[in-house]
């Protein structure tokens, strides 16, 4: 055992793989230790948060004000907002409503806003104008207000006796304070989904339910099919044609297909993560039974296991201590593959909206079910749909690197 775990480790193709997939088992086990948040907790009121550290900004106010002079706050300040598509869409307004192109310099902020602020009506319509465009134009408006001023922003208080504001503070603008300092700061590395939930933790969750349900759905699916197939190819006879009869029906049926409506049947309020897991492994097991029964026909008339034949042991022992020992190779790598096929099944299920129920646990599927639902791809929003693309790719391109580089070394034609 010790040489073989040796040859194992061996293999390039399989310690990287092996790296990966314990990479991610790691984080998926220790992140909810640090950050125990239930993963379908909405947290934020909106959609598709961008990813960055989030601030509270109440509590900002109230805290320890720092003087930092930095010569491109400013310049951040006005280009934050007022970008290189706003000016264009200043200057074709300016146009559009009788200036000369040649007059306005878009580059030059304080003439660009004056001849704006001197010449904007927001009752003005121009030719092809739409509604949408006037009221981009209204917010715009409302935004560079006072965008080149110098002084800070005063914080004013209601007199409860007077009903007046009373200035309480001001908060100029190179003031900054300290995150650390700061008693309400989260960090959204991810963002939000469309619900507003926080999309690491949800991913998180996601991967260890997706995990699950794979290392479930491949171990039925191999067990079934380990059975079979040593029975079918051992036995042989009217033995082995029925289970053979059996087989070809589940192969001339798309396995995915039968997916799809053992999923539909079964309804959405009884589709737990287990369920699907069930019905995967229960339409997964044709191909590793095909292959453990070609394995198991050039086994059964070898030397060690026709002397077992004459000294009396019964088939059950035959198969589990002269046959089973020389194709345990072949079942671990097909157990892989199957924990692989488990979770690219269940993500294909729940696209099409028939996976696991929503209200209890996030899978991967699920993540992207969403995402695909609420147009993150169409409206640009990555980071609702494009990590559950890499975890679910790092997944499967470990474990192939795995099941080859056990190939590598239990395949002598392979071998270095």
């Amino acid at each position: 055992m010790k040489h073989l775990l040796q040859q194992i480790f061996h293999s390039g193709k399989f310690v990287t793989g092996f790296i990966i997939f314990a990479t991610i088992v790691l984080f998926v086990l220790i992140y909810p230790l640090v950050i125990p948040d239930p993963p379908l907790q909405i947290i934020g009121q909106g959609t598709f948060f961008e990813p960055g550290i989030y601030v509270n900004v109440y509590d900002s106010i109230g805290s320890t004000h720092y003087t930092l002079n930095l010569r491109e706050a400013s310049d951040r300040r006005i280009a934050d907002r007022l970008n290189d598509d706003d000016r264009l869409a200043i200057k074709q307004w300016l146009v559009g409503n009788g200036m000369a192109e040649s007059e306005i310099d878009i580059t030059n902020t304080e003439q660009l806003l004056d001849q704006w602020f001197a010449n904007f009506d927001p009752t003005v319509r121009l030719p092809g104008m739409t509604n949408a465009d006037r009221n981009y134009y209204i917010r715009l408006n409302s935004s560079i207000q006072n965008l080149l001023t110098t002084e800070g922003i005063i914080i004013a208080q209601m007199n409860s006796e007077t009903a007046a504001l009373e200035e309480v503070t001001a908060v100029p603008q190179s003031a900054y304070v300290n995150v650390n300092e700061v008693p309400n700061v989260r960090v959204l590395p991810l963002g939000t989904d469309n619900f507003g939930r926080d999309v690491l933790t949800e991913l998180v969750r996601a991967t260890a339910v997706s995990l699950k349900i794979g290392l479930v759905a491949g171990s039925i699916a191999t067990l079934i099919g380990l059975v079979l197939g040593l029975v079918s190819g051992y036995v042989g006879g009217f033995v082995d044609d029925g289970i053979m009869f059996v087989t070809n029906l589940f192969t001339v049926i798309p396995s995915f297909v039968l997916l799809i409506l053992i999923s539909f049947s079964i309804g959405q309020e009884q589709r737990g993560a287990t369920t699907i897991a069930v019905v995967i492994g229960f339409t997964s097991w044709v191909w590793t039974a095909r292959a453990v029964r070609s394995q198991v026909i050039s086994l059964r008339n070898r030397d060690h296991v026709n002397l077992s034949k004459l000294s009396g042991h019964s088939i059950a022992h035959i198969i589990v201590r002269d046959i089973l020992p020389y194709i345990a190779s072949y079942v671990i790598m097909a157990l892989i593959l199957q924990i692989s096929s488990g979770i690219l099944a269940e993500a294909g299920l729940s696209i099409l909206g028939l996976g696991p129920k929503t209200t209890l646990d996030p899978t991967l599927g699920l993540m992207m079910n969403w995402a695909m639902i609420y147009q993150a791809h169409i409206l640009g929003k990555w980071w609702a749909y494009f990590p559950i693309i890499v975890v679910i790719a790092l997944i499967a391109f470990s474990m192939n690197l795995m099941n080859t580089g056990l190939d590598q070394v239990f395949n002598p034609a392979l071998r270095d």
